[in-house]
């Protein structure tokens, strides 16, 4: 083995990415490696996909190798062709529905969590980091009341931005909520969700209180707490501003068992709107990410038809249709953690920059849940897309606005109306 061959190898001997892969893997690799010569990037190619082929329970990087009919290449021309079977077989992977039949859900253990409060005057109050003229976005703001969550979805971005294991909770979240400048002639639409679970933690250090507060001393603001948890307690024995709306991010049972670790199960997350709806509190549902699978149609149509059937569309400010979006850090720190995952058993395609379903998939998905709703849940209901192409709108909900602040004002209209209709109903009550 020449020196420069055996540095790149030890170079991926140190990779905690090649460190965990087989045995078999790792040798092979190697041998490989010595035998064709490949580059450092062709190495780390490979490396990457006998990781994904581990994570998604499809066999080991042997089981897709080709040799055959190479006898009369050599060098370059060899290593590419040898690389190129390789990949398409990894790429048809990727093209096949995947199959959660037989996928074995890792067992994630609960993590041992650090609680930090601080003390800084950090910024708590922003844009959403992922609005873009480039797709459709409403303009949220976003209020990071926490820092990293203690859930464990294989898809989240929260997990290649807070590595260290602690949760960041503020020593003075209400007087940094009460220096917040406001227009007082603006509506503002901000979600708590985007840093954390808006409710995992209750009112741990008195953050419910304090954002409640807030809420109720700004009528202009509409407060969206996003979950995917069942922790409502606080709800059910406190008053609650009518400004505040809850919402669920909702899955179907195979994507929560295997790729949503340590949430509350679908039944739970139902449940509990029903009971944080029944307190006279505004509710809404995200179907993000909605994915591709063998069976997802039926799965995803069983849990439209159960809203359908036991919430009322009067009760429901929203629902937003959303997929699979990845950007790069996200990818390298799922191969890095090395979980039991099909998520990146996708097509990804670039989407302005991140990477996504190709368009064509995406028109299925969404239109296949939002014409599940019936028409008065489709007129009652603000139906929009999260972070997706503007030519999607259209083609799904058969209108489409002309920029991100037009969205912005429709969408924060709509829920003002129901916010209003929820405030005479327990006046005439």
């Amino acid at each position: 083995m020449s020196k420069q061959l055996e540095h790149k190898i030890e170079q991926f001997q140190n990779d905690p990415v090649y460190a965990s892969l087989s045995l078999l893997n790792k040798e092979f690799i190697k041998k490989k490696s010595e035998e064709f010569r490949f580059s450092f990037q062709e190495i780390k190619q490979i490396i990457d996909i006998a990781t994904d082929l581990e994570m998604w329970q499809e066999g080991e990087l042997p089981s897709i190798w080709n040799e055959d009919n190479l006898e009369k290449l050599n060098g370059k021309n060899l290593r590419q062709k040898l690389l190129k079977r390789t990949i398409d077989k990894w790429t048809q992977l990727k093209k096949e529905s995947n199959d959660y039949s037989k996928f074995q859900p890792g067992k994630e253990p609960k993590p041992n969590l650090n609680f930090v409060s601080q003390k800084d005057d950090s910024i708590i109050l922003g844009k959403c980091p992922v609005a873009s003229e480039k797709t459709r976005c409403c303009n949220l703001y976003t209020l990071d009341a926490v820092k990293n969550c203690g859930f464990d979805c294989s898809y989240c971005s929260i997990q290649s931005f807070y590595t260290d294991g602690k949760i960041y909770l503020h020593k003075d979240l209400r007087k940094k909520l009460n220096n917040l400048k406001l227009d007082p002639e603006k509506f503002y639409h901000i979600g708590t969700g985007q840093s954390s679970d808006s409710l995992m933690w209750g009112n741990r250090d008195g953050i419910l209180d304090d954002i409640f507060k807030f809420a109720d001393n700004n009528k202009n603001v509409i407060l969206e707490l996003k979950t995917k948890s069942n922790a409502i307690g606080y709800f059910l024995n406190k008053s609650i501003p009518s400004n505040v709306m809850v919402t669920w991010s909702l899955n179907t049972d195979t994507i929560i068992e295997a790729e949503e670790h340590l949430t509350a199960s679908l039944k739970e997350r139902l449940a509990s709107a029903r009971l944080v709806a029944d307190r006279g509190i505004l509710i809404g549902f995200h179907f993000h990410p909605i994915v591709e699978y063998k069976g997802w149609e039926e799965e995803y149509h069983n849990i439209i038809d159960y809203i359908q059937k036991f919430f009322l569309p009067e009760e429901v400010a929203l629902i937003s249709l959303g997929t699979l979006t990845f950007i790069k850090p996200v990818i390298k720190q799922l191969r890095k953690r090395k979980l039991e995952s099909k998520i990146l058993q996708m097509p990804l395609v670039d989407a302005e920059g991140k990477f996504s379903y190709p368009l064509d998939i995406k028109r299925k998905l969404f239109s296949s849940v939002y014409n599940r709703f019936s028409d008065d849940w489709k007129q009652m209901v603000y139906f929009y897309m999260c972070m997706e192409e503007k030519s999607l709108w259209k083609d799904i909900f058969n209108r489409e606005y002309s920029t991100n602040e037009e969205f912005e004002t429709d969408m924060n209209a709509h829920y003002m109306r129901k916010i209003k209709w929820l405030e005479d109903r327990k006046i005439n009550k």
